[in-house]
């Protein structure tokens, strides 16, 4: 029997533009599941939730292949229709000052560069199988902080994510030929957890919008991103940021 329900996996689903975004998707009635350090979260109320989430911390490289089996296990017909790689960690000094060049040691280094990078491109590697059997889509979430030298986001996290747009690109290029879209978002001020203290100043400075944004609509971009209504999107950084980046 053909199964036509659609497969995301989305990594750092506990919080923020993860949680926003595995909401949408299951709205739309596609099946999830999730990676996230966080064990399940009994906060999660969709239904299957328990079963869909697959706990791992993506800082440990030899994770990914196990992470990429289970999610195997749980694809009817070996389909994955989006992975779309969220998971992010931006580390912070002595009362959440900015760790920069000089105050970011080796192991934050290492960390940063796993969660934020290097474990994305393992993912989809492992994942490839699945992918080009559904005609899939990737979607890397960067930040504004990969293009601009940002206040509280730190050196390892920026170099990480813009580093991370030029494996989306590698990515678009490399996968296209086997009917893999690969794209990216770039948040930038989300309402989230991850949000530091006077961000409210940004807001009035630098948005031209005067506001800023909600998960959800970061949600809906990663969501159009994973539908054919954006089939010869390739290769593309989507800005989320309210017109931040101009």
């Amino acid at each position: 029997m053909h199964n036509s329900t659609r497969y995301m996996l989305l990594t750092g689903a506990s919080r923020g533009i993860g949680h926003a975004t595995v909401k949408l998707f299951q709205e739309r009635n596609w099946r999830v599941l999730t990676v996230s350090r966080q064990p399940f979260s009994e906060d999660c109320k969709w239904p299957a939730a328990r079963e869909s989430h697959i706990e791992a911390d993506l800082a440990d490289l030899d994770s990914i292949e196990k992470v990429a089996e289970e999610a195997r296990n749980r694809l009817p017909d070996g389909k994955l229709h989006a992975l779309v790689n969220n998971a992010g960690i931006s580390p912070k000094g002595e009362n959440h000052s900015r760790l920069g060049v000089l105050t970011t040691d080796i192991h934050t280094w290492m960390t940063v560069l796993n969660v934020n990078l290097v474990s994305n491109a393992l993912l989809a590697r492992s994942l490839f199988p699945e992918l080009v059997e559904a005609k899939g889509v990737i979607v890397n979430v960067t930040s504004i902080a990969g293009v601009n030298v940002h206040p509280f986001a730190g050196t390892a996290y920026a170099a990480s994510k813009a580093a991370l747009a030029a494996l989306t690109r590698e990515m678009a290029h490399e996968l296209g030929a086997h009917g893999v879209r690969v794209n990216a978002v770039a948040p930038g001020e989300i309402d989230t957890s991850i949000l530091s203290p006077g961000t409210e100043e940004i807001v009035g400075k630098s948005i031209p919008l005067h506001r800023l944004g909600n998960p959800r609509e970061v949600a809906e971009t990663i969501y159009f991103l994973s539908e054919p209504a954006s089939s010869y999107i390739n290769g593309a950084e989507i800005h989320i940021n309210g017109g931040q980046h101009v």
